[in-house]
């Protein structure tokens, strides 16, 4: 999957980890938290895409940490830390996927995004999208582009 000087994500469920490369060098790694119910592409499943895909679209820049999303647009609320509706909070990173297997990625609307439970990562917890901690996706969303390439591996 790495082309030298091309940056890339990869996300291992077993592990529950994303890394952020540029070629076969590691810039970053994250805990994450994948899909309670493993992975998988059907419609409706629950469970993470896997495959290639690439970012098709960043959301939410410069909205507060901690901030609610709600069908991809701040409703202006901050979230609290705990509870247990999956929230999509602080940024978005829309997948679309690049296989003919994943290719209802974007449809199934699979994101990174940071959560209201930060206390699951490192475990599978998640609706389906990759959750990370939200300084964390801040991170993550300054580092990356449009079009970068992302690979997901069970």
């Amino acid at each position: 999957m790495s082309t030298p000087g091309r940056q890339h994500l990869i996300v291992d469920i077993p592990s529950q980890t994303l890394r952020f490369q540029e070629g076969d060098r590691i810039i970053s790694c994250w805990s994450i938290s994948t899909s309670r119910y493993g992975p998988g592409t059907a419609e409706g499943s629950f469970k993470t895409p896997t495959g290639m895909f690439r970012i098709c679209e960043k959301i939410g820049d410069g909205a507060p940490v901690w901030s609610i999303f709600k069908s991809r647009l701040p409703t202006g609320e901050i979230a609290s830390p705990g509870g247990d509706d999956d929230l999509i909070l602080t940024r978005i990173l829309w997948l679309e996927g690049l296989d003919p297997e994943n290719a209802n990625t974007r449809d199934r609307y699979i994101y990174f995004h940071g959560t209201n439970q930060e206390d699951r990562i490192g475990y599978p917890a998640s609706h389906g999208c990759i959750r990370l901690r939200n300084e964390e996706m801040i991170d993550l969303f300054d580092q990356v582009s449009v079009g970068t390439h992302v690979e997901i591996r069970s």
